[in-house]
């Protein structure tokens, strides 16, 4: 396939031209979790021709997981999530290399999973996962972005190793302020698709260079209201 075709409305953006789309294609994402965030999240990276893309969940796909979990079908449903998903990302994108891990990213299996990766995203939904991620990502020196998502809200935030991190507001227990899993709060799916689609967009921004990320800040949307809300911290 024509891969300039296929990327050229990317390298058009004067932000990320084709140096840029070398960059991405070269690159070492991982992704936590193949839920509503890490799912869609995952999908762009490939359309986008990150090269190499590591996924990990343990999870099946679930009857409830259809109404904001769009890569996956009721044909899906008892599959494990993340070879659901490879499959996906690889009919999207034959030419990207996507890694999975059908078990949860612990400290103990944490290196090889984060190993040669320049962006870690957390697609968990719970705060548990998420300050594991944050901790994780400060000890291997790699960029992280954590998004949480409950009813109509959403949470995103980037952290560079040395800057904010995740702990710094939320606390550093597992009971801390971050949104509560999916499996016991309500979340709108457009909900998880934003978050999702922010934690891409902030991906890709810190391989390319592009523009400027949410380092240092919290980003607040809330779809109800609707309104924004953008916190230095």
């Amino acid at each position: 396939m024509n891969q300039n075709t296929r990327y050229s409305r990317l390298a058009s953006l004067p932000e990320i031209g084709p140096e840029g789309v070398a960059k991405l294609q070269e690159a070492r994402v991982a992704v936590i979790g193949c839920g509503a965030l890490g799912s869609l999240c995952a999908m762009y990276l490939a359309a986008s021709g990150v090269g190499n893309i590591n996924i990990a969940d343990f999870d099946t796909v679930d009857l409830s997981n259809l109404q904001r979990q769009l890569f996956f079908t009721e044909a899906d449903l008892g599959k494990p999530k993340a070879l659901v998903l490879r499959d996906r990302m690889l009919a999207l994108n034959s030419g990207v290399s996507v890694n999975v891990t059908q078990e949860m990213v612990r400290p103990a299996n944490a290196g090889d999973f984060l190993a040669g990766c320049d962006v870690v995203v957390d697609g968990s939904d719970n705060p548990a996962t998420k300050l594991m991620t944050d901790r994780l990502a400060a000890e291997y020196g790699i960029p992280c972005v954590i998004a949480g998502v409950r009813g109509f809200e959403l949470q995103v935030m980037t952290c560079l190793p040395g800057g904010t991190r995740y702990a710094d507001i939320f606390g550093d227990a597992p009971a801390c302020n971050g949104f509560t899993p999916c499996s016991i709060a309500g979340v709108l799916g457009p909900t998880a698709g934003i978050a999702a689609s922010l934690q891409a967009a902030e991906a890709i921004k810190l391989i390319t260079g592009a523009g400027n990320t949410l380092l240092g800040k919290l980003l607040t949307i809330n779809l109800l209201s609707p309104s924004v809300s953008l916190l230095s911290v």
